[in-house]
């Protein structure tokens, strides 16, 4: 019980920002932030707890810095924090599970997915090269690169979807 008037201790936040900032730095890898976004995501780091010299410095850079002195400050920041990049192919998988997640809720439609380049992850699990295999290289190409229409294809790949995030996890990292 604390006394009236006072302020409670303040969780431990370091454990919760080293989280965060290791899944922001998969999600870096796999392309999904942007440079400009890196300087917002220091500051929440920082409030988060993290502390480095790096992060400090990249926190109070703007959005319109010069993206490579932005990637080589959040890179550089990541190592002062003890975080490694993982692989680009690792990172790269994990999105694709995120991907297949957010399909099966909703949050993105079947014809989002062809406005990447995620038919070319290299895939390990047949349930990853299922989902792949259904993605086309550009939405104005569904039909002939898949040889479905919409309806059969979207549901195929709402399959696939599912038994992506139902298969066992792959290696951790992010």
């Amino acid at each position: 019980m604390r006394a009236e008037g006072t302020t409670p201790e303040p969780e431990p936040a370091t454990q919760s920002g080293f989280t965060s900032l290791g899944e922001v730095a998969c999600r870096y890898q796999a392309d999904e932030i942007p440079p400009e976004d890196l300087p917002m995501i220091a500051a929440e780091a920082l409030a988060a707890g993290l502390d480095s010299p790096t992060l400090c410095e990249l926190a109070g850079w703007p959005r319109n810095a010069d993206s490579r002195d932005i990637r080589d400050a959040f890179e550089q920041a990541l190592a002062e924090s003890g975080i490694g990049l993982p692989a680009r192919g690792l990172a790269r998988r994990h999105a694709l599970r995120r991907m297949a997640a957010r399909l099966i809720a909703g949050e993105i439609t079947p014809a989002d997915l062809a406005t990447d380049d995620w038919w070319e992850t290299e895939v390990e699990t047949s349930a990853e090269q299922l989902f792949v295999a259904l993605i086309p290289q550009c939405d104005c190409c569904i039909e002939y690169t898949t040889g479905l229409d919409q309806s059969t294809w979207a549901a195929q790949l709402r399959n696939a979807a599912l038994a992506l995030t139902s298969s066992p996890p792959i290696d951790p990292g992010c």
